[in-house]
């Protein structure tokens, strides 16, 4: 496959507004706005393109959910509280194109009819909001922005666009969150129906979209649906940006295009494992997706349907290799530990079960562990997944669920078949054993 650059082009001081001009840069607004906004949303349609946050919805599609004509303000709001461990991609946009995504983000705002859009960045990238803010601002000032716009481009069309900074949430990264926190209120997610386009932002029709998502408009206005539509894989095209960390010898972020073997993307592209070790486990997608056996990653493509194909998720393209020598047991206590400490709260099931998972663990990780903690900590993952109202409960469970499912074999070897306990740990086990967690139901 030919290395396409779509988002992070290859040419130096990209981020510098006049750079970025000097290359077509937010001519493809202008373009897109001697459309109708219909079309525009066509031509997404058309191109394939698909949410590059995690649940891979088709972007075009997810733009026509919102109402043409409304008595209330329309928002637009692009998630950029990239907190999922293993992804570090969209900060590689803030910092070298921030300019396509701005651009992208007006294109966007045409299409849907919002005059008001929100960049949430994460609270923790404190380098990367100045760095945006510095773009937005430069944009301003060049009249590219806001109602200077109507002047610069010859049209009726003008919005505003504001960076807000989050606090350090990883909740917020979901998307009612995210929405909350915009508001002034705790990152509580919301219960679904009505969704967004409906009733998102102060009551108002709101679309939320990615980063990533939004900096591939401005090239699928400039050369077509079928351009974009013909890179990768055909139900998931364009490039993806890869964010590849572990144990690799050239850790970093590689845009390539979607359906790229995740074998190539491992050795061809990140230089292969230290020491030419074996691997044990690979993430494919950031630390909340299903880990894949590292005996069985050969034809596993690099796209929504060849990873659900492969038992796993595309999520945020983060790929975390892990080698033949990794304790599969400290690196899943590491991830129930931080889903513990970022659970909300809001739900039951999360909120106690995600800490009762870190507490089995942490008995696995010391040897006070028996066999019989195997299941029960499989037991308590599954009754969280399903039963909350956000996705954080499977991204608890998930890393939970499927690595004792696929390498059970790693945990048993680390389990003692009993364990003498002082008796008051054995009170506190039985009593944590016997008490399920409920369902619930919304």
């Amino acid at each position: 496959m030919s290395e396409i650059k779509i988002v992070l082009p290859d040419i130096k001081d990209y981020h510098i507004l006049e750079v970025y001009r000097s290359h077509g840069g937010y001519e493809n607004a202008k373009k897109a706005f001697s459309m109708s906004s219909d079309d525009v949303i066509d031509i997404v349609k058309k191109s394939g393109l698909r949410g590059r946050g995690g649940a891979a919805f088709a972007t075009g599609l997810k733009w026509s959910f919102m109402p043409k004509t409304t008595d209330k303000p329309k928002y637009l709001c692009i998630n950029g509280d990239e907190s999922e461990p293993g992804s570090f991609k969209d900060r590689q946009i803030f910092e070298f194109n921030p300019h396509q995504m701005i651009e992208g983000i007006l294109i966007t705002c045409y299409a849907i009819g919002v005059k008001t859009a929100y960049i949430y960045i994460r609270g923790e990238y404190y380098k990367w909001i100045k760095l945006v803010q510095k773009a937005l601002q430069d944009a301003y000032d060049a009249g590219l922005v806001g109602e200077k716009m109507k002047e610069t481009y010859g049209t009726d069309f003008a919005c505003e666009i504001y960076v807000h900074s989050g606090a350090g949430a990883y909740i917020c990264g979901e998307e009612s969150s995210l929405m909350n926190s915009i508001e002034g209120k705790r990152g509580y997610p919301r219960v679904k129906p009505p969704f967004p386009a409906q009733n998102g932002l102060w009551g108002c029709p709101t679309t939320i979209n990615n980063v990533e998502t939004l900096t591939n408009v401005p090239a699928i206005i400039k050369n077509g649906w079928e351009w974009f539509a013909g890179i990768g894989a055909p139900k998931h095209p364009g490039t993806i940006l890869f964010g590849v960390s572990g144990h690799v010898n050239k850790p970093g972020v590689y845009e390539l295009p979607s359906g790229t073997l995740l074998t190539d993307i491992i050795y061809k592209y990140a230089g292969g494992v230290p020491g030419d070790k074996k691997i044990k486990a690979v993430i494919p997608g950031g630390s909340s997706m299903p880990p894949l056996r590292g005996d069985k990653l050969e034809g596993v493509t690099m796209d929504a349907d060849g990873l659900r194909a492969a038992g796993s998720s595309i999520g945020t393209g983060g790929i975390i290799v892990m080698d033949e020598d990794t304790d599969l047991v400290a690196v899943l206590l590491r991830i129930t530990k931080f889903y513990h400490h970022e659970s909300c709260g809001q739900c039951t099931p999360c909120r106690e079960g995600t800490g009762w998972m870190e507490k089995i663990l942490k008995r696995m990780n010391k040897g006070e562990a028996s066999k019989a903690d195997i299941d029960l900590l499989y037991r308590v993952a599954t009754n969280i997944e399903g039963n909350t109202i956000c996705a954080l409960g499977e991204a608890a469970a998930w890393p939970v669920r499927f690595t004792l499912e696929r390498f059970r074999d790693e945990f048993e070897k680390a389990m003692k078949d009993e364990v003498e306990m002082p008796v008051k740990n054995q009170v506190h086990s039985m009593r944590h054993t016997k008490i399920p967690i409920a369902p619930i139901h919304h």
